[in-house]
């Protein structure tokens, strides 16, 4: 009996292993290559191969200013655990952080090379002497289910290599392809559209002063929207806009500004989403006016807010209702990593509800403005009603200026013709930060009729304390908010900070 068991064993693991797969891509000819790292990957101890190190812009701040600086990244399509070996190029190596640090990924350093294993869809950032903005994210896909077929009249397909494309507005049933290997130089847009999908694990881009010598000016860099009446100058890679059943999985977006912008539709996916910004508005993923939206294990490395869900705004209208965010990482070097309100219609005001937002790393957050800070915003505006919100296992890993949380009705004068309406039903599980100290956190309504009421923090942890309505050492005069440098205003009502219910 043993020996059949051993023989089995034997056969699951040899079929295991002959059906593991490691796929890479060269990069086209005259894309711009950064050399600040060399990276090497292999599956099972097999041989070794090299990987593009490709190069992104993303925004430092200094006094105010966004300064550009160039980051690294590389990715490659798996189907198990490979290992990798970095070279670094920067000079002598001090320390190594392998962020998100929930993934417990633990490097080994040896001269100027850095050796760690990587499961199938994990993103990570290799972050040398403690050097944010010179490092190098690593994307480990899951292999390519989709197969394209090459006679399908509805099917866009770009391979390894370098496509000029421009603007492309794509009709109802239609796919987009972007093949590893494919750098796109353009944008889609899906307007009063069905059933369309983007996917591949290709680079879709703006910036053509990423390939050498490009002097060309893409259409696409100067209006990449499909309709007159939003602002112009987003320039989004991809818009969808009235429309429902859009898919995007996939891509990795360089956009000249914005990324991604979701207005006015229903049943819209975006998976394995990667992006990189750094100019300013340089938002993530914005929704306007949606339903049924889900965002999952996205990258978001943005110069401005990466995940934004708004209500009216141009000429969107509508609520906003079942938005689901997971699994994801998201990375703001200016604003918000999560915000939700602000935009709203004060004539017929919207309600922004039944949201969720699951197993997340934010790993920094700084802006200077303190109408923008909150790694965690709710910011109801315009009239808005801000509902039934729900976050559970969020990871905050440091916020080099900013807040934790920021919950306010407001009327801020520059995008708001009124003050929101309320927000209400918060519930926040197993939201933890280590890192240094941040700036007060904010709970305020506006006045006695506009207010924030029923929020619950349950398990909240800052540098390894937790934070409970009777909390050891807390004194009986003291707001729990005091003990988490939170301020809670005189229009926030039934607030609740909670031991896990476990």
């Amino acid at each position: 009996m043993k020996k059949i068991l051993s023989l089995t064993f034997l056969i699951l693991m040899l079929h295991d292993y002959t059906h593991a797969q490691l796929i890479t891509h060269k990069a086209p000819e005259g894309v711009l290559i950064n050399q600040d790292f060399k990276v090497l990957v292999r599956m099972g101890g097999g041989r070794w191969s090299s990987l593009p190190i490709y190069l992104a812009k993303v925004a430092m701040m200094q006094e105010g200013k966004s300064i550009p600086q160039r980051t690294s990244f590389c990715y490659f399509d798996t189907s198990g655990e490979v290992e990798l070996s970095v070279a670094y190029n920067g000079g002598s190596i001090k320390d190594v952080k392998i962020r998100p640090l929930a993934l417990g990924i633990k490097p080994k350093i040896k001269g100027n090379k850095i050796s760690f294993v990587l499961k199938r869809n994990q993103y990570v950032s290799v972050e040398v002497n403690g050097d944010i903005h010179h490092n190098l994210q690593v994307f480990s896909n899951a292999i390519e289910t989709y197969k394209p077929s090459l006679s399908d009249t509805n099917v866009l397909y770009y391979g390894p290599g370098l496509h000029r494309v421009g603007n492309v507005n794509l009709s109802s049933g239609k796919t987009v392809f972007i093949s590893g290997g494919a750098v796109v130089l353009g944008s889609f847009s899906v307007s009063h559209q069905r059933n369309v999908h983007i996917l591949g694990h290709g680079i879709l881009t703006q910036l053509s002063e990423l390939i050498s010598g490009d002097k060309e000016v893409l259409k696409s860099d100067v209006v990449v929207t499909s309709t007159a009446a939003v602002n112009r100058s987003r320039n989004d890679m991809l818009t969808v806009e009235y429309s429902e059943n859009v898919e995007i999985n996939g891509p990795i977006v360089l956009p000249h500004k914005y990324s991604v912008l979701v207005g006015q539709s229903k049943n819209v996916s975006i998976r394995n989403l990667k992006s990189f910004s750094y100019e300013g508005w340089g938002d993530g993923l914005d929704v306007f006016c949606s339903t049924d939206v889900l965002i999952d294990h996205v990258f978001m490395r943005n110069s401005d807010d990466c995940v934004a869900i708004y209500g009216h705004r141009w000429n969107y209208y509508g609520d906003v209702k079942n938005v689901t965010v997971k699994n994801s990482t998201l990375w703001p070097d200016v604003a918000h990593p999560i915000l939700i309100g602000t935009h709203g219609d004060s004539a017929n005001p919207d309600v922004l509800s039944d949201m969720k937002f699951l197993n997340i790393d934010i790993l920094n957050q700084r802006e200077n403005q303190i109408d923008y800070q909150g790694c965690l915003a709710l910011n109801a505006g315009d009239s808005n009603t801000i509902r039934d919100i729900y976050y559970e296992d969020i990871r905050i890993e440091d916020v080099l200026k900013g807040q934790l949380v920021n919950l306010r009705v407001m009327f801020n004068r520059k995008y708001n013709t009124s003050a929101g309406k309320g927000i209400e039903n918060i519930y926040f599980k197993n939201v933890s930060y280590n890192g240094r100290k941040p700036n007060l956190s904010v709970i305020a309504g506006y006045d006695e009729s506009r207010t924030i009421k029923n929020v619950v923090f349950e398990n909240l942890r800052i540098n390894g304390e937790a934070i409970t309505d009777h909390m050891p050492g807390k004194p009986a005069w003291y707001k729990t908010g005091d003990m988490a440098d939170f301020y809670i205003g005189e229009h926030a009502g039934a607030i609740k900070f909670i031991p896990s219910a476990n």
